[in-house]
């Protein structure tokens, strides 16, 4: 994957330093253009793997404790239930296809 710049000047020093860089503008500009331009956040799929691991062990371990709770006859705390709709909420709203992909 190409770096990411955040400048016209710093990808302007990249193109002139790199031939490869020079010939896939000269193929496709705009593909090229829009590849080193692109939101690391986007492009990276590990975050998103992360993210979404990370919310599913939270929503896991929130139905666990819950179930804990309950066998021993315990009052569940606001706060828990809290984590737990927070995470479901969240993996529904990065799971869910965004306007712009439909």
């Amino acid at each position: 994957m190409a770096k990411q710049f955040r400048l016209a000047e710093d990808m302007a020093d990249a193109v002139a330093s790199d031939v490869h860089l020079q010939e896939q503008i000269k193929q496709n500009p705009v593909a090229a253009l829009q590849n080193l331009a692109a939101p690391v956040l986007q492009t990276d799929a590990w975050i998103y793997r992360i993210v979404v691991s990370t919310l599913g062990l939270g929503m896991l371990a929130t139905v666990i404790a819950v179930c804990l709770l309950a066998a021993y006859d315990k009052k569940t705390p606001d706060g828990v239930i809290a984590i737990g709709s927070a995470a479901v909420g969240a993996l529904a709203g990065l799971l869910a296809p965004s306007p712009a992909q439909r």
